[in-house]
């Protein structure tokens, strides 16, 4: 099983070699055009020298330092925090409170025309000279 543990390391690399040269956008290739990579990763795969060639100077690498935000907690000092939870956004709550209004007003309204509906709907019944509309023959 050992014995092909080299076989399997080259193909491994060969392999993540080849699929990095296709996703990694044209600006980002350096030296060649990235057509030309990608034959030089296929080409030279078997003897390492395609892939090791790619990976050392075919792409621009961002290292850790000297890159602002480069790690994730170089990132979050250097970012503020846009996003707010809803129970601490005063606008949230504002438009709650105001949505909340506008929601009592309309129930008020509906409870009133009920309440006129019902007025009606009684003196209908009982026949009173109130009564706005005439029975229909």
């Amino acid at each position: 099983m050992l014995r092909y543990l080299p076989f399997l390391i080259v193909l491994a690399l060969w392999i993540y070699a080849f699929i990095d040269c296709l996703n990694t956008p044209e600006e980002e290739v350096r030296h060649l055009p990235k057509v030309v990579w990608v034959i030089i990763v296929l080409l030279f795969g078997e003897v390492l020298i395609g892939p090791v060639a790619w990976l050392a100077v075919g792409k621009v690498r961002k290292g850790a330092r000297g890159g602002s935000g480069s790690t994730p907690s170089e990132w979050h000092r250097g970012h503020k925090q846009d996003w707010v939870a809803p129970d601490d956004n005063p606008d949230f709550l504002k438009s709650l409170k105001d949505e909340n209004a506008k929601d009592e007003s309309m129930m008020k309204d509906w409870e009133a025309d009920l309440r006129r509906r019902e007025e009606e709907l009684k003196q209908r019944d009982e026949g009173g000279p109130e009564d706005p509309t005439p029975p229909k023959p």
